[in-house]
This record gives structure tokens, sequence and C-alpha cells, in this order.
């Protein structure tokens, strides 16, 4: 069964460019179109679409009220379209907040410099999006239902269970639906949180910086962007910045930051993959890594490494993903000690350290 699709923008031109790429695909089907926020409410309520894409500036009512409104009487998936600059990024924010699941550039070319590539891009990630929507039993993002009991995946022998305080460092890895998953898990943190953490996820340069701001408003702990050279400290959060790779060296007896370019050929900038990896090296067998919702696969090559060396990996559970990909692939991989709803992840990393 085809994923309903509501397209919302007040630019006729782009309605159009935004349908017919996602009529190409045969597992969409558009359903509808407004021309406005007040519209997009009414056609949603009428439609009962999977999936609403929807521009952010719009006359009568702008996108982040129509979201807001939306999600409070009908809730469904919504994906914005975002300007890659620092209004847009706060915006983006917002709409996040307010209850969209994601976002993509509203300049395909900043999506992709192939079309091809690019309405490939937004076909899987509306397709990845409904599918999901279809599959939970709970608002995409909404937190606030019991908490799920952990599961324990079979014939995996938990590499955390010698001793508490073995670990040194935390380590999420997230992309759909991570800025306010991070926000959840984040803010259930003491500012006394013993650990240092490192955080990846996929998002543009432009907009990590609004990002690493808000979540330091929100939380206790201290969280800012990463940059070259950053110590690895207790209580603070590190943010691996938009396009480009964040690693973990030890240097002199201290762990720090390196923040390098991406080379050819690597499809997540930043990678959760990468950034695992240096921890291998960096805290052999001391690593707590997390793998929230997203799509794709990224962090689980570098989760089985980690386990190999002696760390434990925990992944979100499917309910209370927007997108059940990355937990996904570590968990039927095997790697993953504990599967938690995303509600429960952050009170279990306090009580783990």
């Amino acid at each position: 069964m085809a994923i309903r699709v509501l397209v919302v923008d007040d630019s006729g031109f782009f309605r159009r460019r935004v349908t017919e790429m996602l009529k190409s695909d045969p597992r969409l089907e558009v359903i509808g179109a407004a021309e406005d926020g007040a519209q997009a409410v009414e056609m949603t309520a009428r439609l009962k679409p999977d999936v609403i894409t929807m521009d952010i500036e719009m006359p009568v009512m702008d996108g982040i009220t129509a979201v807001r409104r939306i999600m409070a009487a009908t809730p469904t998936p919504i994906l914005m379209f975002s300007s890659l600059t620092t209004d847009g990024a706060r915006a983006t924010l917002d709409a996040l907040d307010a209850g969209a699941v994601d976002y993509l550039p509203k300049k395909f070319e900043d999506i992709s410099r192939d079309k091809d590539e690019a309405k490939r891009q937004l076909c899987e990630r509306v397709h990845a999006i409904g599918s999901g929507r279809r599959h939970q039993t709970v608002r995409p993002h909404a937190v606030s239902a019991p908490a799920a009991a952990a599961v324990k995946p079979r014939g995996v022998a938990p590499a955390f269970a010698a001793r508490r305080g073995q670990h040194k460092i935390v380590a999420i890895g997230t992309s759909t639906g991570g800025p306010v998953a991070l926000q959840e898990v984040l803010t259930k943190l003491p500012a006394n949180f013993p650990l240092p953490i490192v955080l990846v996820q996929h998002m543009p340069g432009s907009f990590t910086p609004a990002f690493a701001q808000r979540l330091n408003q929100q939380c206790a702990i201290t969280v800012k962007e990463a940059a070259d050279g950053d110590p690895i400290e207790p209580g603070v959060a590190l943010l691996a910045p938009g396009g480009k790779q964040m690693l973990v060296e030890q240097r002199a007896g201290r762990a720090f930051i390196r923040i390098t370019e991406s080379t050819p050929g690597q499809t997540y900038k930043p990678s959760v993959d990468t950034t695992f990896t240096s921890l291998v090296r960096s805290f052999p067998g001391q690593v707590l890594a997390v793998v929230l919702t997203g799509m794709g696969a990224d962090g689980r090559e570098g989760a089985r490494l980690l386990k190999q060396g002696g760390s434990a990996v925990w992944a979100q559970n499917e309910a209370t993903c927007v997108v059940y990909g990355m937990p996904a692939a570590v968990v039927e991989a095997g790697l993953a000690d504990q599967v938690l709803a995303l509600q429960d992840i952050g009170p279990a990393l306090v009580q783990r350290v």
C-alpha cells in the first residue's frame, strides 16, 4: 500500500516540483496540495495523509504554527523544507520542537547536485517516515508513553555486566528524529553527570551551532559544538560539526577532539561509524555507545568494533523511533546489550554510570 503524502507550500512551482518527484516513486501517492498552513490543517484532518511535506514561511498560517496545530489535532509525521541558513536552522529546530520529525534543504541542489540523487533521497526520506508511522504505537515525536521493558537480544552477553563504573565515555549516534531524541535523553542528565559525552547527529554544518546552543540552554550538562582540540571533560557533551568528521584521540594521557574533513566516498558527514571507531582506540573497552532513531545503518560497524573491544552498546526500541533503521541495524546484528524506550535511556545512563 502506497504512502499517502500531502504537499504544503505557498509556491505553485515548488508544489508541482515536489509532487512530480514524489510521483516518480510507485511507493508514494500524493493525495493533495495545500497553499498555506491553514489549508494544511484542514486537509490533514479531512484526508488523513501518512506524511506531510511542509514549508516554513507561508502566508495566512506559517509552517511552524501549522505543525503545532496538526500535531495537537491529527498527529502526522511532517517533513520540513528548510533553508540552510542560521535563521533557517533556528526555524527548523522550532518546527521539530513543535512536532515535525525531519527536514530537508528546500534547495534540492543542497541535497545533491545530481537531480536524480536528490529525488531519490527525498522519496526515501518520505517513505521511511511514512513506513515508521504505520508501525508505531505512539506519536512520532512523543516520549511520554509508559516505559517499555528493556530487551536483551538473544545470544548477546552484556559487556557491562562485570561492574558498574567501567565506562569512561558515552557516545550517542542518531539521524532522522535525532534532534528531539537527543533532547529527551540529555535533559534527563544531572549537571554533575560524571562522564564526557560525544554526540553525532546527521545534520548540515549550518545547523549544528544552533542545535548545540539550543541543547545547552535546555540541559543541566554543558553542550557545545565540538572544535578541533577540545578536551574531553566530564559533564560536557560535544556535538560533531555538520559536514565534517569528529574523532577522539589520546595525547599525553588525555583525550581530545580532532575534527577532519570528510574523505571522498563517506556518505555521512558527520559519521557515527567514524566517531565510534576512533573510540575503539582511544577508550578501549570503556565506551557506552547508544544508537538512536535514524535511517540507514550508520553506527553498526563502529558498534561492532566497540563490542569486540569490550565496550557496551545500547539501542533505542522500535516503538519510540521515528525511523527504526540505525537501531535496527545494531539489534539485528546482535550487537545491542540493551534495547530501551527513548524515555528510559537518560535515566538508565544515570543509573549505569
